[in-house]
């Protein structure tokens, strides 16, 4: 049995025809908002890439991408993107966007190797985000900042949700609560890293748990990250109080970029040394990339946050094993 949760007396506040409504306003919503109050530019996304680039998302270094050859181009093998953390950097340079000017995309992924559950898919549709900055602003107050800038974006279209569907209530905490992922464990040092995110979330509503991917001083990481993106030291995720599942519910991955120093480090760290010579990582250690702030905000995760759905089914468009659509049918959850 997968792990489906369907929480007990669970009933949709939306019908189908309006959840489908509700979607569209959600996205459009935040993707204006927070477009407007980070001052990005929508630019268009690739579905794939080369195998070679060194441009995929490793995530955590053991998923399969979906791979598949191009006729007309026998000697490159191609990438259905895992995410485009590393694309959307080549991009600001090649665009010629400048200091504190970025991007966004809408990007559409396949992680084939992904484990199906409440909030998990193997298709995944989120923003895809990056921006220029300068080296002094690699600083942790920078990224708080920009987090409070999202969070806000995020409470503010739920709000404009509820106006427009009263069957609706706001839920989300406006207001930020930091902590790092170390003083996580020293504070609940017999958790899982998952059960720490509940224990804190439950408390403050919503939270950036940063410095992501590095060992803690358990010698074991709070959670996976590649070495080539986030600066380990920089970066976070932002969870909230989810009232529906009543768990930690994050609905983005995000931070501050490696520099040339973070990213020799990392890949040390992480026994992926070979990297550097692929041509994305080559570029970046020669000093040939912008320094950048860059994530992923979740589309399928806000709509299911806001819209108060139990499964991600609910949602999007996807594919689901016998036993979801086994449970999910009993328990009246209508997947689309």
């Amino acid at each position: 049995m997968r792990s489906i949760y369907i929480p007990e007396g669970y009933k949709s506040v939306l019908s189908v025809q309006q959840t489908e409504k509700a979607i569209k306003f959600v996205k459009d919503t935040f993707e204006h908002t927070f477009a407007d109050s980070m001052q990005l530019l929508r630019i268009s996304a690739p579905l794939f890439v080369s195998a070679d680039s060194g441009l995929n998302d490793n995530l955590n270094g053991v998923e399969r991408p979906v791979a598949f050859g191009i006729r007309e181009i026998p000697e490159s093998d191609m990438e259905i993107v895992h995410s485009l953390a590393k694309w959307k950097r080549q991009a600001l340079r090649d665009y010629g966007f400048a200091l504190h000017e970025g991007l966004y995309t809408d990007m559409n992924a396949i992680r084939r190797d992904e484990d199906i559950d409440n909030l998990h898919s193997i298709y995944v549709d989120q923003w895809d985000w990056e921006k220029v900055i300068s080296r002094e602003d690699r600083t942790r107050e920078y990224l708080e900042n920009t987090v409070r800038i999202i969070v806000r974006a995020l409470a503010a279209t739920e709000l404009a949700a509820c106006a427009m569907f009263p069957a609706l209530e706001p839920a989300i905490n406006p207001t930020v609560t930091f902590v790092t992922s170390q003083e996580l464990e020293d504070k609940y040092p017999e958790l899982t890293p998952k059960q720490r995110e509940d224990e804190v979330c439950r408390r403050f509503g919503t939270v950036f748990i940063e410095n992501i991917g590095g060992k803690l001083r358990s010698g074991v990481p709070h959670d996976g990250r590649a070495p080539d993106y986030d600066d380990w030291e920089l970066n976070g995720d932002i969870i909230v109080w989810n009232d529906v599942l009543g768990r930690a519910f994050e609905v983005s991955s995000m931070g501050i970029r490696v520099d040339e120093s973070a990213m020799r480090r990392q890949l040390e760290l992480s026994g992926h040394t070979e990297r550097a010579e692929l041509p994305f990582h080559k570029a970046l250690l020669e000093g040939n990339m912008p320094l950048s702030i860059g994530g992923g905000i979740g589309q399928s995760r806000i709509c299911m946050l806001i819209l108060k759905k139990c499964h991600i089914g609910e949602v999007q468009v996807s594919r689901w094993d016998k036993d979801t659509l086994s449970v999910c049918a009993k328990n009246g959850v209508f997947l689309l």
